[in-house]
C-alpha cells in the first residue's frame, strides 16, 4: 500500500473573499507505517484528513492510493472521529459490524471479523452493550474496530483522545500502539499533542498555520518497548521541547 499525497491546497471562497486553508501539502506513506501531522488550530490538519478519506475535494493537487485517484470516500480507507460518532441504537457488536453489512460482506466473514475485532480491542464482554454503557475509551475502541472492519488500507485518525481525560487517553494510545504492532496496519494520525504524537509515530510533519503547510519533518528513532518509560527518556524530553518550541514560535509569529 502506498498514499501519495501530491500538492494538495485548498482554497474557500472566491476573488478578496478567498481563505486559504491549505497550501502545497505533499508527503507519502508506505505499508505498515505510522505517521502523524501536528499543528495548531488553523493549519489545516483536518482539512488534510477530509480530503485524503474522499470527504472533501481539493482546489490543486491530488491523492492516490496505491496509484489511484481518490475521488471520495472508499473501503481503502478507515476514519476514526475525535467524537466517537457510534450509533446509539446498535450494540457494540453491531457497530462494528455495520459497514460489513452496508458493503455486502458474507454473513460468515462478519460474524468472524467482528468477534476477532472484538477480541483485538479488547471487548468481547461488551459485545452485546450499547454506547451508553460504555465508557469515552470503550466508545472509542469500538470506533477503531469498526473503521478496522472492511480491512482498510490505512487507518485515518481525527484527534481520536482529544475528548478523553488524560488517564484513560494515554492507556488508549498504549492500546492504538500495541494494536499497530498487532495488525501493522497502516496509520495516519493527526494530532495537536507533541507528546502523543512523539509516543505513537515513526515521523511526524509540523503545520504552520494560515495556510497549513508543512515546515519540517521529523524522524522519531526512540526505543519504545514500554511507553511510560519512553516518556522519561532524554532523548524523549528532548525532542518534544524542541517541536513544542517550534510550534510556540510558530502561534507567536502569526
Amino acid at each position: 500500500m502506498k498514499l501519495d499525497v501530491h500538492n494538495i491546497s485548498k482554497h474557500f471562497g472566491e476573488g478578496l473573499n478567498t481563505k486559504k486553508a491549505v497550501e502545497k501539502i505533499s508527503f507519502s506513506i508506505s505499508s505498515g507505517e505510522f505517521k502523524s501531522l501536528v499543528g495548531s488550530s488553523g493549519s489545516g490538519k483536518s482539512t488534510i484528513l477530509r480530503i485524503i478519506a474522499g470527504l472533501d475535494n481539493p482546489t490543486k493537487g491530488y491523492v492516490k492510493v496505491d496509484g489511484e485517484f481518490v475521488k471520495g470516500p472508499g473501503l481503502d480507507r478507515g476514519m476514526v472521529f475525535q467524537k466517537y460518532s457510534l450509533f446509539p441504537w446498535l450494540t457494540a457488536a453491531e457497530n462494528i459490524s455495520f459497514g460489513m453489512n452496508l458493503n455486502s460482506f458474507k454473513l460468515k466473514e462478519i460474524k468472524h471479523r467482528t468477534s476477532y475485532l472484538l477480541e483485538v480491542v479488547g471487548l468481547q464482554d461488551a459485545a452485546q452493550k450499547y454506547p451508553n454503557e460504555l465508557s469515552g475509551g470503550m466508545q472509542q475502541r469500538v470506533a477503531i474496530a469498526r473503521a478496522l472492519a472492511t480491512n482498510p488500507k490505512i487507518l485515518l485518525l481525527d484527534e481520536p483522545f482529544g475528548a478523553l481525560d488524560l488517564q484513560i487517553r494515554e492507556s488508549m494510545q498504549k492500546f492504538l500502539y500495541e494494536l499497530w504492532e498487532r495488525t501493522s496496519v497502516t496509520v495516519l494520525l493527526i494530532t495537536h499533542d507533541i507528546e502523543e504524537a512523539l509516543a505513537l509515530s515513526q515521523k511526524i510533519y509540523i503545520l504552520a498555520p494560515n495556510p497549513g503547510r508543512i515546515i519540517k519533518e521529523v524522524n522519531v528513532d526512540l526505543q519504545k518497548d514500554d511507553l511510560d518509560k519512553l516518556r522519561l527518556d532524554p532523548n524523549f524530553s528532548k525532542l518534544r521541547y524542541e517541536l513544542s518550541d517550534i510550534l510556540r514560535n510558530l502561534q507567536y509569529s502569526c
